[in-house]
């Protein structure tokens, strides 16, 4: 397939990488510029503006935020406009509820295809092709993108036809990846204080009670606090969090562990740990328990 890709940070360059490895044609596109230059001795071609990323047959958007996808779509660049008859917009970002329903009722007025098809999974899943993609958009477009899908992930969910039920479902899935990492942080400063290991504890707990890879993959860096360098930082997790909360109260759904999880995360951020890994909220955890940690040394 021909695909244009905007947003080649840590998740995207692997990402539009996987694509050529794939046999895909790919046209990218970043800010700076260099990201998308070192994809060009791979195959890539790199586009002189966003729009011109627009041509094929689908166009990726794998920015960081909000404010970053309305800047690009409804900012100066205008994509709506620059978009192809027909080319279907993949946004494979975690933005908000309210963003991805404005989105899909631009593109419906537009006449174009919007899939929205966030993922789960950090650097180095993208970068093994192992990444988790939910999608959820007009069923004969998410057919027409299922090569690309397969050159990114392992597993695609197909949700149904409303666009932002996947980004309903993104939001729930890094607010449980949050309590973990609250909870964990929690627990080990837990036995760190009650004088055991806490790398004995963690080889328990993965290998009985909790198996999944959430916890042994977060679980050692926070035994070991690697937080450096991160594979998602502090302050995105704080804005994930906010969209959940967001889209709970458009919802009505109280997430009172939601708004903890977020308080522990803005006081890491306040001790000037926003660009760390967001498992940094467990340092929160193990100083609130009076145990020194590597911030100390």
């Amino acid at each position: 397939m021909n695909a244009g890709f905007i947003g080649l940070g840590n998740m995207g360059q692997p990402m539009a990488r996987n694509l050529l490895k794939a046999g895909h044609n790919v046209t990218v596109y970043n800010r700076t510029r260099i990201r998308a230059e070192e994809l060009r001795p791979e195959g890539a071609r790199v586009a002189e503006s966003a729009a011109d990323a627009c041509r094929g047959d689908a166009l990726i958007t794998m920015l960081a935020d909000d404010r970053a996808l309305e800047e690009i779509f409804f900012g100066a660049a205008n994509l709506v406009s620059a978009l192809g008859p027909n080319t279907v917009h993949i946004s494979m970002s975690t933005i908000s509820v309210a963003l991805s329903r404005r989105l899909a009722e631009t593109h419906a007025k537009a006449g174009q295809a919007y899939v929205s098809a966030p993922v789960f999974g950090r650097p180095d899943a993208a970068a093994a092709a192992k990444l988790f993609i939910v999608t959820a958009g007009a069923s004969e477009a998410i057919e027409r993108c299922r090569p690309l899908f397969d050159a990114l992930g392992q597993k695609t969910f197909v949700l149904g036809p409303d666009a932002p039920a996947a980004n309903v479902v993104k939001l729930a899935g890094n607010f449980l990846i949050a309590s973990v990492l609250e909870s964990l942080g929690e627990a080990v400063a837990l036995v760190r204080k009650s004088g055991i290991d806490p790398a004995r504890f963690l080889d328990f707990l993965t290998s009985s009670l909790f198996t999944a890879p959430v916890y042994k993959t977060y679980g050692a860096i926070i035994v070991q606090e690697k937080y450096h360098p991160p594979g998602f930082k502090a302050i995105l997790g704080l804005k994930d969090v906010r969209l959940a909360l967001a889209a709970a109260e458009a919802a009505a759904v109280p997430m009172p562990l939601a708004s903890l999880v977020r308080d522990h995360l803005l006081t890491a951020i306040a001790r000037g740990q926003g660009d760390l890994d967001w498992s940094v909220v467990a340092r929160v955890s193990a100083e609130n328990a009076g145990l020194k940690t590597d911030a100390d040394y």
